[in-house]
């Protein structure tokens, strides 16, 4: 994949900028059909994008449509039916002292954004995005990863054919083009990847003060108590950690059983694989694989720090890499350290719930935490820890719900989207107070004649 020019990062930055200056976007009914030629894009080019993901990742058209295209067409039907709404002016309350006034809520769009996505569900978390910055009213660069060239391609070539640059446009290239991007001025950066990158994005716009969306990752613990259906969870987590082969931000990152399930667990977890995949999951079609060399040999690295109790096969030629199960590992291990990414399952167990949650507190924020027991239970543990997002006796499924926020916290990202939250992202909400000019009450005027009456007011109103 080619880098885009500095040179060109610059035009296209400047064109964004003098096409919202013209207020097109502003108009929530252009916004509309915009929207409405986003769809017809993606069903033109649904077929291309799918057959891409299965050249880059091995991606089955099925998990393609149901972790990637489906979900975008799903923002795109919110976005037109509910933008009119979600755009209009709303009127608030306006308290005594600030009578005869009236107050109101404006949401106007930032203006030009720029949308960084990986390579991991590449279709879906550039354009997910995209959706809110088009429904605010803004403009959009947009960067997809370089790991995924054929994707990246065809999602150039879509966007090309269905937006005009100067209002929608999209850069190629590796981290060099991050660097070059980052150096302009943005009225908001959205950016989903690693906590490395968000750094060097919040370092290079710091001296702009740019508000910023960033969801990032990190390591979702998943704990299996002793009271939980172990069928039902060893079928819910093996599903979870096999889709897209753990490539997913919110995958269960490491396993915390309760002691005296552990082989009961282990045991269901090997049988629930061969439901999913009777042929083993080496030549299966739904299976998706490693994204590329480096990631393979750091995956395999980790294969050394405990004892394999399930999987453990790879390949590299084809990078397929088994669903592991690794015993006995240190809470101090490599594959404790950083976000796997990958197929691997580290085991770690405990005798008190307490344990975990000393455990889950002492390391960075993740982005989601899944716990199988009993309800009460799971709801203690949520209120004794804190993610992103969290599931009981489930896991991804949340981001399946665009009625509820996805985003992170702390290390694992901020800011959060999903339905009417992109549109907000994306937007400022911007406060207005009208006053008539018939009536000019003294109350607030100097020498503040009525101040005894108005102290009153304010003290009640905080009782």
């Amino acid at each position: 994949m080619e880098n885009t020019t500095p040179e060109r990062i610059q035009e296209l930055v400047q064109k964004q900028r003098d096409f919202f200056a013209t207020g097109a976007t502003r108009n929530v009914s252009w916004r509309k059909q915009q929207l409405k030629n986003f769809n017809n894009g993606l069903k033109k080019w649904e077929e291309p994008l799918c057959d891409a993901l299965w050249q880059d990742l091995h991606k089955s058209y099925e998990e393609a449509f149901m972790t990637e295209i489906g979900l975008v067409y799903g923002e795109i039907g919110e976005a037109i039916s509910k933008v009119q709404k979600w755009a209009r002016r709303q009127k608030k309350s306006t308290p005594p002292t600030c009578l005869p006034s009236s107050s109101y809520i404006v949401r106007e769009p930032l203006g030009c954004t720029l949308i960084v996505s990986p390579w991991n569900y590449p279709v879906q978390l550039l354009l997910n995005p995209l959706v809110g910055a088009i429904s605010a009213g803004c403009t959009a660069i947009l960067k997809p990863s370089p790991y995924v060239p054929n994707i990246s391609k065809v999602l150039e070539e879509f966007i090309k054919d269905t937006f005009n640059e100067e209002y929608v446009a999209i850069v190629q290239g590796n981290r060099q083009v991050n660097g070059e991007l980052f150096k302009h001025r943005y009225d908001l950066v959205f950016l989903t990847g690693s906590p490395s990158l968000g750094r060097i994005a919040m370092e290079a716009q710091a001296k702009y003060l740019t508000p910023m969306v960033l969801e990032l990752g990190g390591k979702s613990p998943c704990i299996v108590d002793k009271e939980a259906n172990l069928q039902v969870a060893a079928k819910r987590i093996a599903w979870g950690k096999c889709l897209n082969s753990g490539q997913t931000c919110i995958a269960p990152d490491y396993l915390f059983l309760h002691q005296d399930i552990k082989d009961a667990f282990i045991q269901a977890f090997k049988e629930q694989l061969k439901t999913l995949y009777p042929d083993g999951t080496e030549t299966s079609d739904k299976y998706v694989h490693i994204v590329k060399g480096s990631a393979f040999d750091r995956l395999e690295s980790y294969l050394k720090d405990g004892k394999i109790v399930a999987g453990g096969r790879c390949n590299r030629e084809n990078l397929w890499m088994e669903p592991t199960l690794l015993d006995g590992v240190s809470q101090d291990a490599p594959v404790m350290q950083e976000e796997i990414f990958g197929p691997i399952f580290p085991i770690m167990t405990f005798k008190d719930r307490s344990e975990v949650v000393k455990f889950v507190n002492s390391r960075e924020k993740p982005l989601a935490f899944y716990y199988f027991g009993k309800e009460a239970d799971g709801w203690d543990m949520i209120g004794k820890t804190t993610s992103g997002g969290a599931c009981i006796n489930d896991v991804i499924m949340h981001i399946a719900n665009s009625k509820i926020p996805f985003g992170g916290v702390g290390n694992s990202g901020m800011g959060s989207y999903h339905s009417e939250r992109s549109f907000l992202a994306f937007s400022h909400e911007r406060s207005v107070l009208k006053t008539p000019t018939g009536l000019d009450p003294e109350f607030r005027y100097m020498p503040y004649k009525l101040f005894g009456i108005i102290k009153k007011m304010l003290t009640m109103s905080a009782k």
